[in-house]
Parts: C-alpha cells; structure tokens; sequence
C-alpha cells in the first residue's frame, strides 16, 4: 500500500478534479451544515497531505497476474476501505466477475470505455503505449469531495453524499484523470499557468471525447459538460465545465461563480489555481468545441492527438495552436480527416482571440 505524507509542493501531485477555489468557496459557504463544511476542509486538506508520491523512494507498482495479455492494460481496482492509503485491498482485477460494490463495477467498466477508445480511435496501447496497468482506488477516506491521478494511477473518493456523489459514477471523472496520464507520458506540461491550463485542457478533452465515443454520442447530441453526474441533491442539474461554454457551469451560493474565460481578453492572470490551470483551460476547452461542431468530434480528437506528441513541458496556447493547425495540415495531406479542417480549426481558435 501507499501512504502520503505533506508537502508544499503546489505544482506537484495529486492532478485534482475538484479545482481548489470550489472546495474553499464550500468550507465558508454559510448556507451548507457544519458537516459539509468539515468535509470540504478534510478534502482540501487530504489533497495537500497527498503530495509527497515523488518525494518517498521508487514506485511499488504492482502487475496483475491475470487473464489480460501483456501489454493491454489490464485493469485493476482497489479498495481503499474509507482509509487515506492506496491499494489496500485489490477487489477486482481484468477479467474477474463483477462484485456488488456500484464504485467498484462503474469504475471497471469506465476505465474499459476509456482503454477501448485509446486501442480503437488513437493506436495507443495503454497510458504510456507500453501496455501499462490500468489501477484504480475507490472509496479513499471518508466523504472526500475529489478524484486525482498522481502519476502512475488514479484515486477516486465517495463524496459527501449532499454536494458532490461518488466519483466512479462518472465516465467524465474518469476519463479526465485516466487522460492525464496520457498527457504526463506526451507532453508532460508543468502543472502552473498556460502549460497547466493546457494539461487540464487536454484532460478534459479526453474525458468528453470518451464519454461521447461510449455513449454513441456526436457533437452535435452531447451536452459537453464536465462532472455534471457527480452532481449531489443540493447541486442536481450543475456541472464542474462547459467546453462549449466556459464561465456558465454553475452560478449558486455553495460552488461560487464558474470563473472560466471564454477568449483570451479575459485570460486569468493571478496566483491562485497554479496560476489558473482549471479556470484558463475554458478558453482551449471552447476552441475544441467549435472545432468539433465544425468537422465532428472524432476528427478534431485526432488531430488534438497528434499535436500533443509534439508538445513539451512549457508549452503555452500559442504553441498549441501552432502545433494543432500543423497536425491538421498533416492529416489532411494524409486524407486521414477532410480538406478544410485546417481553416475551420484556425477559425475556431480566432473565435476565443488565438493566437494572442
């Protein structure tokens, strides 16, 4: 198992689902019970005790031993059993029967979505295309509002059960998290400021992409939200992002205000957030929906795709685009997507003011 101890590393791991800005808004949020407030804080503060994963000797990465040929990324998922430790208990590895534990079997299956995908549509075996083990714990602590991927595996909490529900109930949570590693194993962007934003950015197209790839979804049917089913009674009907429309997810008295910019004149420029990596990845978010409603969703994540192999760690928005139109320009010449896909991407990051 894998225990964390603090760091103050705030670059470092765990890549959070739940940005920062909404746990703090809901510790002071005066209309919720005292009970969720403590449980926004023990998340907060959870997150922070979680970041020592590098710090502490070389990784204890297990293989599973079953079914799945080598190189497929075979599943495993673990029981954390309410406690702040990892790997626990392996409750279900690739190929083993369903148990009655819902988180246990959305995650299984969730995580076989996103490995189908990666095979099918990209050509990519496994988060580091080496066939790499696909691992999962569920049920870490108690009422922890977060889900993270922290660098070799991806941890999922139960909520509170009032504000947020538990996380393996949503393909977006998961595909999102499971995407970071793809991002940490291409790119591998510094988690501050534009290349952060663009590792949120990238996630969060990866977890859209996959969720509409399962679902039989097109661009035009589906809701391009971000965490809506993770949604609890008090927040039913919000979400964490809109890729096609930043800054309006959610608007009440628990979460705050969606702060997210739709175009680069309102780009946030201050500390918090690691320098906005949640917030300012709305603005390459909503290039990436029109830019799907323009020559469909499966294109557009291709091309997305190819651009991220030729990225690197300091990376910003404009190097993006310039990378994204050029694998489009690539595709095209290859008639792998349809010609005029390189104007109708150039015309979608215009629309958000790209390059700036």
């Amino acid at each position: 198992m894998k225990i964390y101890l603090e760091t103050d590393i705030a670059h470092e791991y765990p890549r959070t689902f739940i940005p920062p800005l909404i746990l703090e808004n809901l510790a002071r949020a005066e209309r919720i019970d005292e009970e969720i407030q403590k449980a926004a804080r023990l998340s907060i503060q959870q997150s922070k005790l979680m970041r020592e994963k590098r710090a502490k000797g070389p990784k204890d990465m297990p293989k599973y031993l079953g079914i799945a040929t080598a190189g497929e990324g075979p599943r495993q998922i673990w029981d954390s059993q309410n406690k702040w430790e990892q790997r626990i208990k392996l409750v279900r590895g690739e190929g083993d029967p369903p148990t009655d534990d819902e988180a246990v079997s959305k995650s299984y299956d969730y995580m076989g979505n996103f490995r189908d995908y990666i095979n099918d549509k990209l050509n990519r075996n496994s988060l580091d295309n080496k066939g790499m083990d696909l691992i999962c714990n569920v049920h870490l602590g108690k009422k922890y509002n977060n889900a993270f991927w922290d660098g070799d595996e991806i941890t999922l909490g139960d909520g509170d059960g009032k504000i947020f529900v538990n996380f393996a109930k949503s393909l977006d949570v998961i595909a999102h998290e499971l995407g970071h590693g793809i991002v940490e194993f291409t790119a591998n962007f510094e988690y501050k400021n534009q290349p952060g934003a663009l590792h949120e950015h990238f996630a969060d197209v990866f977890g859209s992409v996959v969720t509409q790839y399962a679902e039989g979804q097109t661009a035009e049917t589906a809701d391009w939200l971000i965490g809506d089913e993770i949604m609890g009674p008090d927040l039913y009907g919000e979400a964490l992002r809109s890729m096609c429309e930043p800054g309006t997810a959610y608007d009440n008295d628990l979460l705050g205000s969606d702060p997210q910019p739709a175009h680069m004149k309102d780009i946030y420029t201050g500390p918090a957030d690691n320098g906005g990596v949640h917030i300012n990845s709305g603005i390459m978010n909503k290039a990436f929906c029109i830019a799907a409603h323009e020559i469909e969703t499966e294109n557009a994540a291709i091309i997305w795709y190819n651009a991220l192999q030729n990225l690197w760690p300091t990376a910003e928005f404009n190097d993006a685009v310039t990378q994204i139109v050029r694998a489009a320009r690539i595709l095209v010449k290859d008639k792998k997507v349809d010609k005029g896909a390189t104007q109708k991407i150039r015309a979608a990051f215009k629309a958000v003011g790209l390059p700036a």
